[in-house]
């Protein structure tokens, strides 16, 4: 969204206490709810999205005030969900409708002039463009902690490793979503290994339970056909194109098999294009956006996810709370998730014939796919949502206690 960002401005005053005014205000600090402010890009929907409004919405409101600042607009209907959900949980949520690069200064300054206003405890980031926007605006508005949200093991160019680096002096730690994203993190971005913690994402199963599986002929799967899902953004790094290829070769081997293609993105035109050029007009669907995603998992056989990178891909402990298999590549986080059953249902990241026969092996069995779909859900339970707040809450109460 914002292209680049603004990283001068004054020093934060330097404060001076004696011992006792350290320990009045220490105690009182600890004796009232902390405040804490989220910053987040966009609020569209998405897996980081979702993560902070469940994390915003789930903190404990005897301990914790939460209030959360997007850098763009609201989205439109339907597509204003989330918003809507922190506006019914009565969370301040502020956009600050910025919309390219020449907005940075301007946005800089409106997230500082909220943060003095509001003074929180600590500021929560969401993606990198509001990690950066919003490590400066904290220091500016002396904020006392700063925690960054590191969601994928950035592969678009050095540059945004390098600016992560480089501030990282304002940073007071860097939650990372999977061991995988945590070593990236030390090993190619230079951070260091002692303001790196894991916290990876959680689930709300309830929200999966006893659905009712969408009817899938509404999408034009012919009624007893079979159908796999992929859900994600349409952008390069989730690799539909190449989910297309190998999906065109693996229905050569399984005649009533149809995909479905959750999502909306850039890339929408070019895959309708190459979905008539493969000749699968009758069997791929694209979807678009969808706000019925466990009815359309308890629908599918499994599903497919073909990404170059990630850090935990939230579709993916999405389909194990579904009690679904799952046909992925082995990027960020991807095993983490499933474990020992991670050998079944994992190929390398280029490798399109493994990619296939994996497919074709699972769909043509039954007891394999429903083995693998009880071990996810069974593992799916480690990844509570209530466990991810907690650890939240934790960390947030422990950066705030010190001095």
């Amino acid at each position: 969204m914002l292209g680049f960002i603004i990283l001068s401005g004054p020093a934060p005053r330097q404060v001076t206490a004696d011992s006792t005014e350290l320990q009045v205000d220490h105690d009182s600090r600890r004796q009232r709810a902390l405040k804490i402010a989220f910053c987040i890009t966009e609020l569209d929907i998405g897996g980081a999205e979702r993560c902070l409004v469940e994390l915003a919405c789930g903190l404990d409101r005897a301990r914790f005030v939460p209030a959360v600042y997007v850098l763009g607009n609201r989205p439109r209907p339907p597509h204003d969900a989330l918003f809507a959900r922190l506006e019914d949980a009565r969370i301040p949520v502020t956009p600050l409708f910025g919309r390219s690069a020449i907005d940075a200064p301007r946005i800089a300054w409106l997230l500082s002039r909220a943060l003095r206003r509001t003074r929180p405890d600590l500021l929560q980031t969401f993606l990198w463009h509001a990690g950066m926007m919003g490590r400066v605006a904290a220091r500016r508005a002396h904020v006392p902690r700063v925690v960054t949200g590191i969601r994928v093991a950035e592969q678009r160019g050095r540059r945004r490793l390098w600016l992560d680096r480089w501030t990282d002096r304002w940073v007071d730690c860097h939650v990372a979503v999977s061991d995988a994203v945590a070593q990236f993190s030390i090993d190619k971005g230079g951070l260091p290994a002692s303001k790196v913690e894991v916290i990876p994402n959680g689930v709300d199963l309830s929200r999966y339970a006893a659905v009712r599986p969408a009817d899938l002929t509404e999408w034009g799967v012919p009624a007893g056909a079979r159908a796999i899902v992929c859900i994600g953004r349409l952008d390069p790094q989730k690799r539909v194109d190449w989910l297309l290829h190998a999906v065109a070769h693996a229905f050569k081997g399984a005649h009533d098999c149809h995909l479905l293609v959750v999502g909306e993105g850039p890339e929408r035109e070019a895959l309708e294009r190459l979905v008539k050029q493969l000749g699968l007009e009758r069997r791929v669907h694209l979807l678009g956006f969808r706000r019925d995603v466990p009815e359309i998992l308890a629908a599918c056989e499994l599903l497919v996810h073909a990404s170059a990178w990630e850090g935990m891909p939230n579709v993916v402990l999405e389909a194990m709370a579904s009690a679904r298999a799952v046909v992925a590549t082995d990027v960020e986080g991807v095993r983490e998730l499933l474990g020992p059953a991670a050998i079944s249902q994992v190929t390398p990241v280029d490798a399109p014939r493994q990619f296939t026969e994996k497919l074709l092996a699972l769909l043509s069995d039954a007891p394999l796919r429903a083995q693998l779909g009880a071990a996810n859900h069974a593992r799916a339970g480690e990844y509570s949502l209530q466990r991810m707040i907690a650890r939240y809450a934790e960390l947030y109460e422990r950066l705030c206690a010190k001095r």
